[in-house]
């Protein structure tokens, strides 16, 4: 019997989003292992005391950061070519996961930052999304002409940024970006990685991804 790596993961999550579209794109099969956040399995807290997804186990090897699962997945096999990108995509991503996610988390969750202004924050965030709707409006994605890593990396963040009000997102003029967002949630490859499962349980059949 074949041993697959286990993922656990979260489906709404934008960072196990973004590790199951790698894996996606590798080929490689993992045993999905869906939880909630409210109440993680005692398996997924010991291979992870840091209790947040997604986790990949891979033998003796645990993988704790969503970039380092794309890239373990993509290392093994990168059949679109995600990595072959310039290093501004690289530069990209950083920004994404530090000033974007920040500014995105204090309107999001803005009940939770009293001491912080929300229409502030909102204005950081949009900062970073006028510079990717710039970078699109010549090329259907980031890189140019294909999609690579910064496209797959960064649209679940996005999707949720404009998830917070999509009418005020839809008002700002962002007319590339959106286009570039709306194409990827209508597409096959989004539908296929948001497939509902139950929560793990121990004794439970094998949930295969892809």
């Amino acid at each position: 019997m074949t041993t697959h790596p286990v993922l656990w993961s979260f489906r709404r999550c934008p960072y196990a989003m973004r590790a199951r579209l790698a894996i996606q794109s590798s080929g490689r099969q993992v045993a999905l292992q869906e939880i909630l956040l409210r109440d993680k399995p005692a398996p997924f807290l010991a291979a992870s005391p840091k209790g947040t997804v997604p986790v990949v186990q891979d033998g003796d090897a645990v993988i704790e950061e969503s970039r380092d699962v794309m890239l373990w997945a993509l290392g093994r096999n990168d059949p679109e070519g995600w990595l072959d990108m310039p290093q501004e995509g690289f530069a990209l991503i950083d920004t994404c996961d530090g000033p974007f996610k920040q500014a995105l988390d204090h309107t999001k969750y803005a009940v939770r930052f009293p001491d912080r202004d929300e229409a502030c924050e909102r204005a950081k965030a949009m900062v970073f999304l006028k510079t990717l709707n710039d970078r699109l409006r010549d090329t259907p994605y980031l890189m140019g002409s294909r999609r690579t890593l910064a496209d797959m990396a960064i649209l679940p963040f996005v999707r949720q940024f404009a998830n917070t009000d999509r009418v005020w997102f839809d008002a700002q003029g962002l007319a590339p970006l959106t286009q570039w967002l709306d194409n990827f949630l209508a597409s096959d490859r989004f539908r296929a990685i948001m497939v509902k499962y139950p929560p793990w349980q121990a004794g439970q059949d094998q949930v295969l991804f892809p």
